[in-house]
């Protein structure tokens, strides 16, 4: 848009006679512009930019993509509209362009989710003994991001059956539901996952619309973005695993792993808060949907 004085210009040279062509190339702008800004009895008035609004309640979500270096607005663009957003592509990109001189190059950001709006979902396996057969037992991890307290589910199989077993259990056992819930790329959740452009399993799907929850995949190659329930499979492994060796069945496996959480991994104090997980998860709780 050009100025208040290159409007009264415009006008002044063409009442003197000037050529559109030669008003153009003194004030720098197009023939076109030109005739116009000759139709306007008075200046234009000038765009106030972009109000913020619509996108307001959507910029801690906005932002944590951000630091999980998802910087494609068309993703983000998609995500916020599913969570509600009426607004357009511009006011997206107005807010993430002045950000992007923040962008990360390859190093890890670690962020810290509100309490009750993430949960991770990842799986681990170990050798151990059941009924008397030595076996590999799978078992999904789903851990709070806020609290860090964790539900542990052991099953034969790393399946979909089991997969939305463990979560329903989890969310049981919480006592609500989170409001995303954050998986890796297995077949159980994703079908395809392009570069943030995800196609999610028709079953989670219809689980996370079950449990009022919004279903996120770690990007391809990034599962680091999912660090809260990797170091939770180790903990477990290196934890438990190497204390108990021996179960009747899967259902005693989960029996042990229960009282073991409450007994032992509620009450670990976490370094960086001072604080254990069942501290936490008392403020953390309050926040939970409930469940269907």
């Amino acid at each position: 848009m050009l100025s208040r004085e290159d409007f009264y210009m415009i006008k002044q040279m063409r009442q003197q006679g000037a050529y559109i062509v030669d008003i153009a190339t003194q004030i720098g702008c197009s023939e076109r512009t030109v005739r116009r800004y000759l139709k306007y009895p008075e200046p234009p008035a000038r765009k106030t930019r972009h109000k913020m609004v619509k996108l307001k309640p959507f910029m801690d979500y906005i932002d944590m993509r951000l630091a999980e270096n998802v910087w494609n607005s068309e993703v983000i663009f998609a995500e916020i509209k599913a969570m509600g957003y009426t607004g357009g592509r511009s006011m997206l990109r107005y807010y993430i362009q002045p950000k992007r001189k923040m962008r990360p190059s390859k190093r890890t950001v670690r962020f810290e989710t509100q309490p009750g709006y993430q949960l991770q979902h990842d799986w681990g396996e170990v050798e151990v003994e059941v009924a008397g057969q030595r076996c590999k037992v799978n078992f999904a991890v789903n851990t709070l991001g806020f609290s860090r307290r964790f539900h542990v589910f052991a099953a034969p199989k790393q399946d979909a059956e089991h997969t939305y077993e463990s979560l329903v259990r989890a969310f049981r056992y919480f006592g609500g539901c989170v409001k995303t819930v954050l998986v890796d790329n297995q077949k159980a959740a994703v079908l395809k996952n392009n570069n943030g452009k995800v196609v999610f399993n028709s079953g989670f799907l219809l689980l996370a619309d079950h449990y009022n929850f919004l279903p996120r995949a770690c990007r391809p190659r990034r599962a680091r973005t999912k660090g809260k329930v990797e170091r939770m499979v180790k903990y477990l492994k290196e934890n438990f695993f190497v204390r108990y060796r021996r179960f009747d069945s899967f259902t005693h496996v989960n029996q042990q792993l229960e009282q073991w959480i409450a007994d032992v991994a509620d009450k670990r104090e976490l370094r960086q808060f001072k604080e254990t997980p069942e501290q936490r998860f008392a403020l953390e709780q309050e926040h939970l949907q409930p469940l269907p």
